[in-house]
């Protein structure tokens, strides 16, 4: 096999040839060091590239591997890390110019986590400005590889044109009000945000504490488990790491879904959404359906007052977040940070109490719904990949923001656990997605529903002609 049959392997697939001793972590971390060099000047995935170690930690790896020591799936495997991941000596930006020469003075909770499992780090990813929702204007944003034109999705930007580019053989990113899932979507990727809690946030630089995740995003469901159980946890650095064991997220059949209850909200998933959307979600609810799965029709809590409350629970929070540099250094942030920041300071403590009690009424409604069904299926967004053109207009358009977000803000507002599935192509080629939600810490039920999705579909298969 050559390099270029390597670099679009599956996780779980590039994972059995380096412990079959087919492949070698080196020779492998080699071709992708210069698969990056060769494209990314184009793409802009990377923030920062990390050669020298990535080849340290691949000497590292086929050493132990030669002597039969085995640290799981993904020793030897290159992967990147978005760019807020602190990495101890090496810098660590956010997205933010201001912080172009801060160098953690350790590894965060994820970094560390996956450097014990023998994971080869390729670099940083290029991410939003605080992992917000705009690049800061003197960063290039990555470009989605399926089609320039076309939205790469944010923040986790990189992390998206990275793992679609063949340039890493899974990414790390967070989400705060969607962005795991956007670039997901986007770039066709599979990508799986943790219940909040699962995933310790030590280590990483804050957009809004309480709504921020950390996830996987991979080329198949099955990759995805294999990152969340390395990174999942309990963690004596961060005490809002759920006290919970971590379960085989590869277990159960992929071959069927008896007894499994998928709940659908026709008026929630379906109406306000274009075309391609509706189509593709009947389409993956008729595969799931013939796995076996049980389809009952649900009626979702009505989410139109936490989905215009996220900004300002975000807003109040990285306020916070930002206290040791804002407003002092103000000229050096963007427009889009700036005023997130500025919009926290016209909400009084009586209003922000009235947020955090609508939110927590809405979670606890989505949690009453999951005593009757297992999992929900829901677009990935409203619009089926969306133009660099149509972002800007929607972003002078409150309503058309407010759509964007309809479904996966409020799936932070209440920690829910979702995978975002490729479910399909536009007319021009660019990869479409769906959702399933789960009840809190089912993310291995979520695993084993988007395993049996994909062996009955090839969508997360396909790759851009780069």
């Amino acid at each position: 096999m050559n390099d270029t049959e390597l670099h679009y392997l599956e996780l779980t697939q590039i994972a059995h040839l380096i412990q079959t001793r087919k492949v070698s972590p080196v020779e492998l971390t080699h071709a992708m060091l210069a698969r990056i060099d060769a494209l990314d000047r184009r793409l802009h995935a990377y923030a920062l590239v990390t050669s020298e170690l990535a080849l340290e930690q691949a000497r590292r790896a086929e050493n132990e591997i030669t002597r039969q020591v085995h640290r799981g799936p993904l020793h030897g495997v290159p992967i990147a890390l978005k760019d807020l991941c602190y990495t101890k000596g090496i810098p660590t930006a956010a997205g933010m110019p201001i912080h172009h020469d801060f160098k953690p003075a350790f590894d965060g909770t994820v970094v560390k986590r996956l450097y014990d499992a023998g994971a080869v780090c390729l670099g940083k990813l290029q991410l939003t400005e605080g992992a917000f929702a705009d690049h800061h204007p003197s960063i290039t944003p990555p470009v989605n590889p399926w089609h320039q034109d076309h939205w790469s999705g944010a923040s986790s930007s990189g992390s998206g044109v990275a793992g679609a580019a063949g340039m890493a053989f899974a990414t790390l990113g967070s989400d705060t009000g969607g962005s795991i899932r956007f670039p997901s979507a986007a770039c066709g990727l599979t990508g799986l945000k943790p219940t909040w809690g699962r995933v310790s946030r030590y280590g990483a630089f804050e957009l809004a504490a309480s709504l921020d995740h950390i996830g996987p995003m991979c080329r198949s469901a099955a990759d995805t488990g294999c990152v969340l159980a390395v990174i999942a946890g309990a963690d004596d650095n961060d005490p809002t790491a759920l006290q919970v064991s971590i379960p085989d997220y590869l277990r159960g059949s992929d071959r069927e879904l008896r007894n499994v209850r998928i709940g659908i909200d026709e008026r929630y998933a379906l109406e306000d959404v274009d075309r391609i959307m509706s189509q593709t979600v009947r389409d993956a609810l008729a595969v799931l359906r013939a796995l076996s799965g049980e389809v009952k029709p649900v009626h979702f809590p009505d989410a139109a007052e936490v989905l215009r409350d996220w900004a300002a629970n975000c807003a109040i929070e990285t306020a916070v977040a930002h206290e040791a540099t804002y407003p002092s250094r103000k000229a050096e942030y963007g427009p889009g940070l700036a005023g997130l920041i500025e919009s926290a300071q016209a909400l009084s403590a009586a209003d922000y109490q009235k947020i955090l009690l609508r939110r927590r009424n809405f979670a606890g409604r989505v949690a009453a719904l999951f005593q009757t069904i297992d999992l929900l299926i829901i677009p990935a967004q409203f619009i089926a990949s969306p133009t660099m053109k149509q972002m800007a207009t929607l972003g002078r358009d409150p309503q058309a923001l407010l759509s964007l977000t309809r479904f996966t803000s409020p799936f932070d507002m209440s920690g829910s656990p979702t995978i975002t599935l490729p479910s399909g192509f536009t007319g021009a080629g660019t990869p479409v997605a769906i959702q399933l939600v789960s009840r809190h810490l089912e993310e291995d039920l979520l695993v084993r529903a988007g395993r049996a999705y994909q062996r009955e579909t090839n969508w997360h298969r396909r790759h851009p002609k780069l």
